[in-house]
């Protein structure tokens, strides 16, 4: 049995340390455990009841009994972040999702029950599908724009973190190169601001939905098209969902179609370009 003992954290980074182990344990017909999961486990019912996988920390009953998640998240917080805890992990053969990421050995293969594993909850879908079926009743492509902002002012010196009126910008220009199609563009960010900003611009985006970051995920997943700046979350979108991804690397990109490619590993697109560990 595979054991994953990293700690819990932001969502998308969690399900990259999860997805190699489990496509092995289907491929090889094995099992794993989970020992520290991500708050949002719960919007992943597939993943949290699969047959070959394991959460023994997980007790919904005292979870949410008065301090029960913020108990939990102390003591995975003191466990994952004490030396000593490491070694015991590491003298148990328990596994470092995160340096998994390498292992791409079963992810083709074993695609279609990946996807169905990490579907989140029906109403999550529901509503992320009739989303883009409402936009395509207007537009003939929808561009999922990931907007992440926040963090990304001081992350790599903020060489990705992009002004709004830049991502507009990018619209723009995504729209020239669709200039025979009417494209559409579902926003996704966690950002209070007017899609007024982006004008000339067909918009749309879910405003302060339950599961806001998984239902905006899986919106982009049933995209045609997703652009954003590097990150786990748009990676995920396009592995899971097989959507064509471009990353944003500079303020004066130009797209063309080949700009677009679907995110087969952590590391690669399906044309074979290689991202950097940033």
């Amino acid at each position: 049995m595979r054991v994953i003992c990293d700690a819990p954290g932001q969502t998308c980074n969690r399900l990259w340390t999860y997805v190699a182990s489990v496509a092995q344990c289907i491929a090889e017909n094995r099992s794993m455990m989970i020992i520290f999961y991500d708050w949002t486990i719960e919007d992943f019912p597939n993943l949290l009841h699969c047959p070959f996988i394991y959460f023994p920390l997980w007790h919904k009953w005292y979870l949410e009994r008065s301090n029960g998640w913020n108990n939990y998240k102390g003591l995975t917080w003191k466990v994952t972040h004490d030396k000593r805890w490491d070694k015991i992990f590491k003298f148990l053969g328990f596994t470092k999702g995160w340096q998994t990421r390498t292992d791409t050995r079963y992810l083709q293969q074993t695609m279609p029950e990946l996807q169905h594993i990490f579907r989140p909850k029906d109403e999550i879908m529901q509503k992320a599908e009739t989303m883009i079926v409402r936009m395509r009743q207007k537009v003939d492509i929808v561009v999922g724009v990931h907007i992440r902002r926040g963090d990304y002012a001081t992350w790599n010196d903020g060489r990705f973190f992009y002004k709004l009126e830049e991502y507009h910008q990018f619209m723009l220009r995504i729209q020239q190169l669709y200039k025979d199609k009417h494209v559409g563009f579902f926003i996704s960010s966690n950002e209070d601001f007017s899609l007024d900003i982006f004008e000339g611009c067909y918009c749309q985006r879910f405003s302060k939905e339950p599961s806001g970051a998984i239902l905006d995920l899986y919106t982009l997943s049933v995209c045609d098209r997703i652009i954003g700046p590097f990150s786990s979350y748009s990676r995920w979108a396009s592995f899971i969902g097989e959507v064509p991804l471009c990353f944003l690397e500079t303020r004066e990109q130009q797209f063309t179609e080949q700009s677009f490619a679907k995110i087969v590993d952590y590391f690669h697109f399906e044309n074979g370009k290689e991202i950097l560990d940033w």
